[in-house]
């Protein structure tokens, strides 16, 4: 694949993750309202799991935007913002979100210029890299839809009503 070509589909990639993090934003409405509803403290539901072994929803969202920001600064080359991973409300878990949204939204097709020369380290895999193409698409691509996925199964089976239209969002259809 050419890097004019990766440099393309890297910020693609990019922006359709982030359009899946805008959604995941927008369940936090839903997930207040079912709350509402229901007569609890929505918060509660930051600490729900799928499994005790995995990580509680809270850490889902976390996980998707740190996914995000670090896809995106490793093919950009750019220093991507830090976030701890202390957040305890919906409240806080929006304005990371739209903190992450916002440095990404930033960055344009051209910041994707040496995607194609990436080579992804990781701090808990010493010694090892991934490069380019099997970076975003066996790893990246998938870890963050992992995370965005979980988040949205805890949610459903939580009772938050959603549905696959609040997972893809509105379409662009247009008349055939």
């Amino acid at each position: 694949m050419s890097p004019e070509t990766f440099q393309s589909q890297a910020h693609t990639v990019v922006l359709q993750c982030t359009r899946t993090l805008e959604q995941m934003d927008a369940w936090i409405g839903k997930i207040k309202a079912n709350a509402g509803h229901r007569k609890y403290d929505p918060n509660t539901l930051l600490q729900a799991r799928l499994a005790p072994d995995m990580f509680p929803l809270v850490r889902q969202y976390g996980a998707a935007c740190d996914n995000l920001k670090l896809m995106a600064a490793r093919l950009s080359g750019k220093q991507a913002p830090v976030h701890a991973d202390n957040q305890t409300s919906w409240d806080e878990v929006h304005t990371r979100i739209q903190d992450v949204l916002a440095w990404v939204r930033a960055l344009q097709g051209e910041d994707f210029a040496n995607a194609a020369q990436t080579r992804a380290t990781f701090p808990w895999y010493p010694g090892k890299m991934l490069a380019a193409e099997p970076y975003l698409v066996q790893y990246a691509l998938p870890n963050f839809y992992f995370h965005a996925t979980t988040a949205y199964a805890i949610l459903r089976t939580n009772g938050v009503e959603l549905g696959k239209a609040d997972f893809l969002g509105a379409l662009p259809f247009q008349d055939a």
